[in-house]
């Protein structure tokens, strides 16, 4: 495992300050409480030491260790154990089996001389249960077989609270609350001696090796288990934590979190709890003690002590990153989260996940480096910086100070490679794709948008112009100068529009088109332009540039007019005769636009109607003067101008009409006399010149639209007539007539058409007609006689709805008299109450007058 400086050894107290040059005299245990250091030694006797850390202007970490005083304790045997209890300024002395309580300043033993007594070994409960601060509870081994006993040690006395069995002779113990954690002959178990219940943990062999049993944390104990093993073990009999691997001869263990120190003959290892590994071994031979007092870990010979100063755990960091240890770097910052207050930490740990991106990056793992950057919120524009002059001039960003990388730029990260320069700049578009409209991105939207047109700008990138189009930060200054260095004229052109400048864009583009200036970005740059035209709201571009696109394309550069959005040409923004003036010039357009005009907007201007019937009926001309075939265009052109013809009513009839005079469109003369109700004149044509028969049928089909029936059969018995002129004896038009009538035989007065058919024609000859005509009549007949039976019907319903009415008769005779009068009837007239009573109508009249009056004289009696 590559190593990490966690641990720094440091010498505490020297051989000299102890012994002198007493050889036999031994380092038997150690005790540290704050800065008071006190060693027990073979030869009965106890040091008190002051120890003051240094730090050197270098950094450099050094102890002094003053001696206060010394004690012999008079047994002649090893001092075995020392334990601080700074509530009650006591010192636990384990000598000769038996604990004595000492002053910890002056070490004299208590005056009551309180003492426990057939101990082989003993610990403190820094769990403790009895919730008494002036209190210390101790559990000793006791030199009775496979008994364990615990004490309650006060001041200047003590108290046992329990006596506990156990099933082996213990060798080692460690407590937590009421949780013993032992190291039996054969095995580790876990035993709770308030209740008694224990829990076996796993096997091991303590006459081959010395068990290790330390309390590491609240319920969580550390063991020297089997193949020199270091396992974890909490009260529940469970391990949270994979084991660490020590060496097979371990003397002792200490915990300096997020690291476990173990020592055995030859050195002193460091293995991380957080992922398991070894990270640092120190040579250090004679150990034979190593212990931690509130996070100082301190380790001896038989002849001194020394101090593992643990390196501050930012420093660990900052060199795992500097050896591009990520991963490890990351545990060891996470793990740091209980030992710093949670801002600091916080502050701590995303420049540490930020830096950790920078590795990742510059060795291309650009997935690690987007996760790390994202959760360490990096400023983006600690990343845009390494790439040169991605960011804009006006950006008024600093690095991060001390430097989150140490790479000057995006030259030297990649060494000049290009293709790995390549990589990082397809990271950056993406990575900044992902956040601009993210969090991340709120303060400095310009700088990141500019340097991702510029990185699609320079990779000709197809990006580059829907970032245009869309919401956008992209600086003008900055962005135009650099699309202008990679020649990306057409995407300049839509930044100057974003940013308003449409003047600019068009100038641009127009260039472009015109091949002054280079761009293959659009191939349909030109109807590009058009469509940007034709949705443009500035007038004076739109005028200053229609000469160009319709010099260009007639037909495509009209749709700068005739496509503009339908809300503004109803204002009239341009008006359409400036626009027609405009397009004098240019025929096909002038043509296209008024087409738009009548057919499509459907303006109702005898003008624009007049004006474009002249138009097709002059290019008509002018094809023909040229070819006496009928082209394509003569037949679509005459099409468009019988439909126009045919269809509207607003242009000048008599004057297309005078156009038309000694042409061969007779056709077209046939439609104006149909629109000057001129039809036997449009049917001579059409019958005479043209000998178009289904035309003619045509024509009074077209103009018998929208009309009653009389003026149809006027039309059809119109083309009958001009059919069968007596002057004619024309076989084709004798036909005609046949088909005529055997075809529209609806459309005729069936009684004047066989006045004007010649006798010589026989019944078979008109028999569709006649057959025709005849079940008309009939059809007419029973419609009638339907409808007069359902008037008589209704006729009826009236009749009885009326009679109904009436209700019962009334009979009057000179018997009878009036009910006001008492008169009889002297004329059959008379007026009937609704209850059925009979009065003169001048009664009626005068009863009427009086009851008003009487209703007015009780409203003004009222009133008084």
């Amino acid at each position: 495992t590559m190593s990490v400086k966690a641990f720094k050894l440091v010498s505490a107290v020297e051989r000299e300050m102890l012994m002198g040059d007493k050889n036999y005299i031994n380092i038997e245990c150690i005790e540290c409480c704050g800065k008071n250091l006190y060693i027990g030694t073979s030869d009965c006797f106890i040091y008190h030491f002051l120890l003051e850390e240094k730090i050197s202007t270098a950094g450099k970490i050094t102890f002094a260790a003053t001696k206060q005083l010394h004690k012999y304790l008079g047994l002649k045997k090893p001092v075995s154990e020392l334990k601080a209890a700074s509530a009650l300024t006591r010192l636990l002395v384990l000598c000769d089996n038996t604990i004595t309580l000492v002053n910890m300043m002056n070490l004299e033993p208590v005056p009551t001389g309180a003492r426990i007594k057939g101990a082989v070994t003993f610990v403190l409960n820094e769990n403790p249960v009895s919730g008494d601060p002036f209190c210390v509870e101790v559990c000793i081994i006791s030199v009775k077989r496979r008994t364990i006993q615990m004490f309650m040690v006060f001041e200047d006395r003590v108290q046992i609270v329990k006596e506990v069995f156990t099933p082996e002779q213990p060798c080692a113990v460690a407590v937590d609350g009421y949780y013993l954690c032992l190291a039996l002959t054969t095995q580790y178990i876990i035993l709770n001696y308030n209740t008694g219940v224990s829990q076996d943990l796993f096997p091991y062999c303590s006459d081959e090796k010395r068990p290790i049993v330390k309390r590491i944390g609240r319920q969580e104990f550390l063991l020297a288990g089997p193949g020199g093993l270091g396992m974890f073990a909490t009260v529940d009999g469970i391990s949270q934590r994979a084991p660490v691997h020590w060496s097979e001869n371990v003397i002792g263990a200490a915990l300096c979190f997020p690291y476990v120190v173990a020592l055995d003959d030859e050195f002193i290892t460091v293995h991380s709890m957080l992922d398991q590994q070894q990270k640092q071994t120190l040579p250090f031979k004679e150990g034979h003690i190593l212990q931690d007092f509130e996070g100082k870990v301190i380790v001896a010979t038989n002849k001194g002590v020394y101090i593992l100063v643990p390196l501050p755990l930012e420093k660990q960091i900052q060199d795992l990153l500097a050896s591009h240890r990520v991963e490890e770097a990351l545990v060891l910052a996470k793990g740091a989260r209980r030992n710093i207050p949670k801002e600091k930490f916080q502050v701590m740990y995303k420049r540490i996940l930020q830096q950790a991106g920078f590795i990742q990056f510059a060795q291309l793992q650009f997935l690690e480096a987007k996760e790390l950057f994202r959760s360490g919120q990096l400023d983006v524009r600690e990343l845009i910086s390494l790439y040169p002059f991605l960011l804009p001039t006006s950006s008024s960003f600093i690095r991060s100070h001390p430097p989150l990388h140490e790479y000057a730029d995006l030259n030297q990260l990649t060494q000049g490679d290009q293709e790995k320069m390549t990589k990082c700049k397809r990271f950056l578009m993406s990575y900044l794709n992902e956040v601009r409209s993210t969090e991340v991105a709120n303060g400095y939207k310009e700088d990141i948008d500019t340097a991702l047109l510029k990185l699609y700008a320079e990779a000709n990138h197809e990006s580059l112009l829907d970032l245009l189009v869309s919401e956008n930060f992209c600086l003008l200054t900055d962005s135009a100068a650099w699309l202008e260095k990679h020649k990306k004229y057409f995407a300049l052109g839509l930044l100057y529009h974003y940013n308003g400048q449409d003047a600019a864009a068009l100038q641009l583009w127009v260039k472009i088109v015109d091949g002054d200036i280079q761009d293959s970005t659009r191939s349909d740059l030109y109807e590009y332009i058009v469509d940007f035209l034709t949705f443009c709201s500035d007038q004076d571009l739109v005028w200053k540039y229609s000469e160009w696109v319709l010099q260009k394309n007639e037909e495509v550069g009209v749709q700068i007019f005739t496509k503009r959005p339908l809300e503004e040409q109803e204002k009239n923004n341009i008006n359409p005769d400036d626009i027609i003036s405009c397009l004098n010039k240019y025929p096909k357009a002038r043509v296209k636009y008024l087409e738009h005009l009548v057919l499509e907007r459907k303006i109702e201007k005898e003008k624009y109607h007049t004006h474009l019937a002249v138009l097709y009926l002059e290019a008509i001309l002018q094809l023909k003067s040229v070819t006496t075939d009928n082209c394509t265009e003569t037949t679509e052109l005459l099409f468009k101008l019988r439909s126009l013809l045919q269809k509207s009513d607003l242009y000048r009839i008599h004057f297309i009409l005078d156009k038309i005079q000694g042409t061969d469109l007779h056709m077209e003369s046939a439609i104006l006399y149909g629109k000057l109700e001129e039809h036997e004149k449009a049917l001579h044509i059409l019958v005479h010149e043209l000998k178009d028969f289904h035309a003619a049928e045509e024509y009074c089909i077209w103009n018998s639209k929208s009309r009653d029936m009389q003026y149809g059969r006027r039309l059809f018995h119109m083309l009958l007539s001009v059919y069968l002129n007596p002057g004619t004896s024309d076989c084709a038009l004798v036909m005609a007539a046949v088909d005529l009538l055997n075809n529209h035989a609806a459309e005729f007065d069936a009684a004047l058409v066989l006045q004007l058919v010649p006798d010589s024609w026989s019944v078979q000859l008109l028999s569709p007609f006649l057959a025709g005509a005849v079940r008309q009549s009939i059809h007419t007949k029973r419609m009638n006689q339907i409808a007069l039976g359902l008037a008589k019907a209704e006729n009826l319903i009236y009749k009885h709805e009326k009679v109904k009415q009436k209700g019962t008769p009334i009979r009057l005779s000179d018997k009878k008299v009036c009910q006001v009068c008492q008169n009889p009837f002297c004329e059959p007239v008379f007026v009937r109450y609704p209850n059925g009573g009979i009065v003169h109508t001048h009664c009626a009249a005068n009863r009427h007058l009086n009851s008003n009056m009487t209703h007015q004289s009780s409203n003004s009696s009222n009133q008084t």
